[in-house]
């Protein structure tokens, strides 16, 4: 179940009422984690981010380059390449957030999806579950964004959407279809020299793990299952965490046991940001 988006179908009356221009606030780098500047890659290798580096995630608003840690997650149409190379000129690295579960209707690349792998809602205005059966389709759909990702200059991709047998998508969608889809979209980035993370999912994890350069995750710590998430930790490999409800003292403390990359955001993923 994509948690994060039935809350925002529910209280996305109340988040138009949110500006999309927000101020920076507190800002905190890594306790354990990495620092730039960065080298550039060697042909065929790739960046993964260890436990405990600090990010910034922000999907909305003027970007706010101001944030004193080492990896920004950007969506990645919206972001332009200019702006990743002066983050990465900063000593930053960069994660291209992209939906490659779900069809939204605002994007660019929205005509090129048949109509026939578009499903039900998944809570977004504008935004369709895909069928993840349909490989053959979906795979250059995918990989022209990942190819986007990777010519603007970014390091990793965040591909959203990734449980879609979970929910009700519109389609009889398996654990085994969701494994098969994933295990392509972590090769499609690979392929481009990309680090990829595996958002949510968490049922999937010790399949996936060795597989994906990180974890993302959405309210682990509300919904008790944070330590689903320590295979990523174990194998040396960050978890980017983020709460909506809960405030900083409520869940950083177990954070910082867990050694997760953790952060308290409003569910607009504006630039506001607190780290524990």
């Amino acid at each position: 179940m994509n948690r994060f988006r039935d809350r925002l179908r529910l209280r996305g009356p109340l988040l138009l009422l949110v500006p999309l221009l927000l101020l920076a606030a507190c800002t905190a780098g890594p306790e354990d984690g990495e620092s730039g500047p960065w080298p550039d890659r060697a042909p065929g290798e790739r960046w993964q981010p260890r436990p405990g580096t600090g990010w910034q995630w922000q999907l909305t608003g003027k970007l706010d380059t101001s944030v004193d840690v080492p990896v920004y997650d950007l969506d990645g149409f919206t972001t332009t390449k200019e702006q990743v190379s002066a983050l990465r000129k900063a000593g930053r690295r960069t994660i291209c957030y992209v939906s490659t579960g779900a069809w939204e209707d605002f994007r660019p690349d929205a005509d090129a999806f048949p109509k026939e792998l578009l499903g039900r809602g998944n809570g977004w205005e504008g935004e369709r579950w895909l069928d993840i059966r349909r490989l053959t389709e979906l795979e250059p759909l995918v990989a022209a964004r990942f190819d986007m990702c990777r010519d603007k200059g970014f390091d990793a991709v965040e591909p959203d959407n990734m449980d879609a047998y979970r929910n009700t998508s519109g389609f009889p969608l398996t654990a085994e279809d969701q494994l098969a889809y994933n295990r392509l979209i972590a090769k499609l980035a690979h392929d481009r020299g990309l680090a990829v993370g595996l958002k949510n999912d968490l049922d999937q994890i010790p399949q996936l793990v060795g597989e994906f350069d990180f974890a993302v995750n959405e309210q682990c710590a509300q919904y008790r299952e944070c330590e689903r998430l320590t295979p990523f930790i174990e194998a040396g490999k960050a978890v980017f965490h983020v709460e909506y409800e809960l405030s900083a003292a409520r869940f950083c403390e177990q954070a910082r046991a867990l050694k997760f990359s953790s952060l308290q955001k409003r569910y607009d993923l504006g630039a506001w940001r607190k780290a524990c």
